[in-house]
């Protein structure tokens, strides 16, 4: 047991304020990771600062028609919030997709984002890993990759990012808020989780001592539909093998808006740029949307045991367009 201090501070403020003076602290939600981490010993704060009572649990509208996300708003409470169940299917999908009852009453907004990745050599600190002890190497590249990275790796590092929920928000163009000691800023969420390069170690782009206070989802699109599917090894909450969230438009049998996102092919998110620009304006067929995510998979270095989820999420991708396809054809 390694021993560690515990401060639950009564304000946004003064959970900054601490963590920027305490380099060693890290701030505590629901814990369903950081705790595992501990016990594993891959993570050692010396401070935890809980944030799981400050007032940050609301889902409210925002003035333009979108929605504000808490950052301690609980994933089984965002899951079935009716606005989020009818306007942003997918999101209420993909957190349901992403874990049991009983992580999900206990995990945060704000915690999913941070979660680190469940490659085995980053866990077990009996074997070298650059995320975990930058310049020790990946064993990963030649050992056990199977379940990692095909888009956006390095030399550095072949780990995945596990969020369900922030595939969907990058979909979805959220931006993740963060209040620190410089101020108030605001991050896409398709830029908020970084890509390896030489630091695979800084998983996001958020600064010491920033606090994510909220996520916000803007307005969705005009006739848009939204899903989330995600392939893995068991039905019963394992992590994304690949994944897709897609939102649609159609229009007189064209696509008049797409936005595409993969999860479980690469270190963040992947916002899925180049078959965007082949589905808009195309007609939507199956045919175009095979064509536009091979025009985004094209992109792909599989390793040596991970070549599969390519076509996998080339699958994947061309059916969730196709069924929300006939879903628009059906609303009319």
């Amino acid at each position: 047991m390694k021993p560690f201090a515990y401060l639950r501070p009564g304000s946004v403020a003064e959970a900054v304020r601490v963590s920027a003076e305490r380099p060693e602290s890290h701030f505590l939600g629901g814990g369903t990771n950081l705790v595992d981490l501990m016990k594993l010993g891959v993570e050692s704060p010396g401070l935890l600062i809980d944030v799981s009572r400050l007032p940050l649990d609301l889902v409210t509208p925002t003035d333009d028609g979108g929605l504000r996300i808490g950052a301690t708003v609980r994933n089984s409470d965002l899951a079935t919030h009716p606005v989020v169940r009818e306007r942003y299917p997918a999101l209420s999908q993909a957190l349901l997709a992403g874990a049991s009852g009983q992580l999900r009453n206990a995990a945060t907004t704000g915690g999913n984002l941070l979660q680190r990745t469940r490659c085995p050599y980053f866990q077990d600190t009996s074997k070298p890993c650059n995320k975990r002890a930058p310049g020790t190497g990946c064993p990963a590249r030649e050992g056990a990759h199977r379940d990692l990275a095909v888009l956006g790796h390095s030399p550095d590092c072949v780990a995945t990012q596990p969020s369900d929920m922030a595939v969907a928000l990058a979909a979805l163009d959220a931006t993740v808020h963060l209040h620190g000691p410089e101020g108030e800023r605001a991050v896409s969420a398709t830029e908020f989780h970084r890509l390896p390069g030489d630091n695979p170690d800084q998983d996001t782009v958020i600064r010491p001592g920033e606090l994510i206070t909220e996520v916000v989802l803007p307005p969705p699109a005009e006739g848009a539909f939204s899903l989330y599917r995600k392939a893995r090894d068991r039905a019963s909450y394992a992590f994304a093998l690949a994944s897709v969230a897609a939102v649609l438009t159609v229009r007189d049998g064209r696509v008049a808006h797409a936005a595409l996102a993969f999860g479980g092919l690469a270190h963040r998110p992947w916002r899925a740029r180049a078959a965007e620009d082949v589905l808009r304006g195309a007609p939507a067929t199956e045919e175009t949307f095979a064509r536009a995510a091979d025009a985004e998979l094209a992109a792909a270095e599989p390793l040596r045991d991970n070549g599969f989820k390519v076509a996998l999420a080339r699958n994947l991708a061309v059916g969730a367009l196709a069924e929300l396809t006939a879903r628009a054809d059906r609303s009319g």
